[in-house]
């Protein structure tokens, strides 16, 4: 039987390209509380730069989301000049499309993760929500399963975590959605290498510092970090 994936690529397959905006906006799931993001990934699949640019630029968020994730795809296929479409969408105010940055990164460690490694490591002097999308794209668990991207993935996220603690203002909107971030990379990070992970993360909780023990208790809620004694 076929994915909702394969069933979504095969309904764009279906329509010529000058079609395609039209049905995903009305088959986005959008307004709702979860987008199509099965749909958003076969259009990632099938869309050429232009129409990736044209989405990322335009008013409808989940265009956008699909052009991240597509852009995403091109820099995999080794597009590197569009790495700066895809940092300034990672400060996008739309939500959705920062989620399509993540998966767009995530496409690129799909085919070289110490690539992506090697970009996004820049993004952690970056503002807030840069420095946001540098931890979720590479804190995802099928990125990690490699030891010596566990171990860039734990420095990457002590480095961030420290920026967010240097922080003049924590009560900023984009401050607190990069915490929220922090809440859960750092139990991918560790369960996926806590040899490396774990001494890092006990000296996160020993900070005295109410952010540093907000987010090792949201990472301690985690199933993945259940029995490692983080």
């Amino acid at each position: 039987m076929p994915t909702a994936r394969e069933r979504a690529a095969a309904e764009l397959a279906g329509r010529p390209p000058r079609e395609w905006e039209a049905y995903l906006r009305g088959a986005s799931g959008l307004p709702g509380p979860r987008a199509n993001l099965e749909l958003a990934q076969a259009a990632a699949d099938a869309g050429d730069e232009a129409m990736f640019r044209r989405w990322l630029h335009g008013g409808d968020e989940y265009l956008a989301l699909c052009g991240a994730i597509g852009v995403g795809r091109l820099i995999a296929q080794g597009s590197d000049d569009l790495w700066p479409l895809l940092r300034a969408a990672a400060t996008d105010p739309r939500w959705r499309v920062r989620e399509g940055v993540a998966m767009g990164l995530q496409r690129i460690g799909d085919a070289d993760a110490g690539r992506l490694l090697d970009e996004v490591e820049g993004w952690a002097d970056g503002p807030p929500l840069l420095r946001r999308a540098a931890v979720t794209g590479v804190c995802e668990p099928r990125l990690v399963t490699d030891a010596d991207v566990a171990v860039r993935a734990v420095e990457l996220l002590d480095r961030v975590t420290g920026t967010l603690l240097a922080e003049p203002d924590r009560r900023s909107a984009d401050v607190r959605t990069l915490r929220q971030a922090l809440g859960y990379c750092w139990s991918v990070a560790v369960a996926a290498h806590p040899e490396a992970g774990a001494p890092v993360f006990a000296r996160l909780a020993a900070v005295d510092d109410p952010d540093a023990r907000w987010i090792v208790k949201e990472n301690l809620t985690k199933k993945r970090l259940a029995g490692l004694g983080a």
